[in-house]
């Protein structure tokens, strides 16, 4: 990652990213620019590089902010007339991170509403464009900060992924997105969307960046009870595949009494088989049955080519059978709806936000504020999670919803036992066109039918480019690994990149 130094200054690398935001501004990427302050704080870090103080690892770095994260500075919106203004009274844990580390905020980038959306059609902004073609969407709910990176404006962006809002915006632009394992990252200050799904992950044009970002952010916070213990500095190896390989009967691998758990993902044990050409190394790769099926042609060409170069430097390919998987998207949508309903019932014209005018009853405020205030996808969500949430209906849908996930873990624990990592693809589309699937709302949910999964089970998962469409529209496809195994995984994608 670039960073200032003493033949690069801070403030220059902010006004280069300044220019080239201006530039695309008809991207519609971000909602609002930072100029004051990134200048402002540019040139306290060059201030602090001359006087010989150490300024941060990401001295003077611009990046993306996407705009369901709190910020003392200016206002954030979740791209939402609802919220329309808010200014934030804190700042949200993975920002203090960024910079603390001197990274400077250049701007608020645009989202679905609230996160809710595949497409960032569903912005109180308009829609943020994809990079390669005007015409299609840029993916969601992260569009703005998929775009930003790969228009080269920032060097990072932050994002939400809680059904593949990362992954899915990263291949549509021929980015790197990471959606760490649940818990990794604090989400406290990151406006709720579904909260036993969302996940705090980022975009850039390198895992190497990734890495480092991650570095940095990730760790357990008081503020966020679901937090994780440290441990994505502390992974040395796989203690699952040392269980792995002793129970196929490998030599060398008795573990005894003592073996690590599923949990124990921190553990420094390193695996005797390991390849000496990385202690962090996959051998075996695998690749879900059927998962195929209903693919794009131009995917589903890139997915199995994929495979094949896999093969062809070495690696194992295990086929797995999966069958809990093609109820992952239904589970996905009973679960996040019933969450969504929750978190919003907050917006209510009282506290803070939008207040509609011509108020003539307590119920007024309630019913128009939201009636005018909230998108047509957020009153969609909304309207389903109250149903299965209500009497009645509670055990045929949500209770027996949160079953099923128990299940889909456990079948993503089972294939761990057979595998360092699993290959599918993010979507089963390249990038759409605009409007295409606004008015249809079962084919747009449909396009996060290979994404949701990860989210139910807490996996890591890391989108990356793998080519590119006969139209020139970007293709992905992306590697999901056990929990707490996000350090390796991102290790795993560096040694592909080299090796490509």
């Amino acid at each position: 990652m670039k960073i200032a130094d003493k033949t690069t200054s801070a403030v220059s690398m902010v006004k280069e990213a300044l220019e080239k935001a201006k530039q695309y501004e008809d991207y519609h990427i971000f909602v609002s620019l930072n100029e004051e302050n990134a200048l402002k704080k540019a040139k306290e870090i060059d201030e602090k590089i001359a006087r010989g103080e150490n300024p941060g690892l990401l001295a003077g770095v611009p990046y993306a902010l996407k705009d369901n994260f709190l910020s003392e500075e200016g206002n954030t919106t979740a791209s939402s007339k609802i919220l329309e203004p808010f200014h934030a009274p804190i700042t949200a844990t993975a920002v203090e991170k960024l910079e603390k580390e001197g990274a400077i905020m250049l701007g608020r980038v645009n989202l679905d509403s609230f996160a809710h959306g595949s497409s960032t059609e569903n912005s109180y902004f308009g829609p943020t464009k994809n990079s390669k073609d005007k015409t299609r969407v840029a993916g969601g709910s992260s569009g703005g900060s998929a775009v930003s990176v790969a228009l080269d404006i920032v060097q990072f962006a932050t994002g939400t992924d809680t059904g593949g809002s990362i992954r899915q915006p990263a291949s549509f632009n021929g980015v790197y997105g990471f959606k760490p394992t649940y818990g990794t990252i604090s989400r406290y200050g990151v406006v709720a969307m579904a909260s036993s799904l969302d996940c705090v992950g980022f975009f850039a044009s390198d895992p190497e960046d990734i890495d480092l970002l991650m570095t940095i952010c990730s760790g357990q916070d008081p503020k966020d009870q679901t937090t994780l213990p440290d441990f994505y500095d502390q992974q040395i190896g796989d203690p699952r595949r040392a269980i792995r390989v002793m129970r196929a009967g490998s030599p060398g691998a008795e573990l005894g009494e003592g073996a690590p758990s599923d949990d124990s993902w921190g553990s420094t044990q390193q695996d005797p088989n390991t390849p000496a050409t990385s202690q962090f190394a996959a051998q075996k790769i695998g690749i879900v049955k059927d998962f195929d099926k209903g693919l794009s042609p131009e995917i589903k060409q890139a997915y199995e080519q994929e495979i094949e170069t896999l093969k062809e430097q070495g690696y194992e390919i295990v086929e797995l059978d999966m069958p809990t998987l093609k109820y992952a998207l239904p589970v996905y949508y009973i679960i996040q709806p019933a969450e969504v309903a929750s978190n919003l019932s907050r917006h209510d014209g009282i506290r803070y936000g939008f207040r509609a005018e011509n108020i003539e009853s307590l119920e007024d405020i309630y019913g128009k504020s939201r009636s005018e205030g909230f998108m047509p996808e957020n009153k969609r969500r909304i309207m389903i999670g109250n149903f299965v949430l209500s009497s009645g209906f509670y055990d045929a849908y949500f209770l027996k919803a949160a079953k099923a996930r128990t299940l889909i873990i456990k079948e993503y624990d089972e294939a761990f036992e057979k595998c360092d990592f699993i290959l599918t693809p993010v979507s089963p589309n390249p990038a759409f066109k605009l409007g295409e699937k606004v008015s249809d709302p079962l084919s747009m949910y449909m396009e996060d039918v290979l994404s949701v999964p990860l989210n139910l089970a807490g996996l890591p998962g890391l989108a990356f480019p793998v080519g590119k469409t006969a139209d020139g529209l970007d293709l992905g496809l992306q590697l999901v690994g056990p929990r707490r195994s996000d350090k390796r995984l991102l290790t795993f994608a560096k040694e592909l990149k080299e090796q490509k």
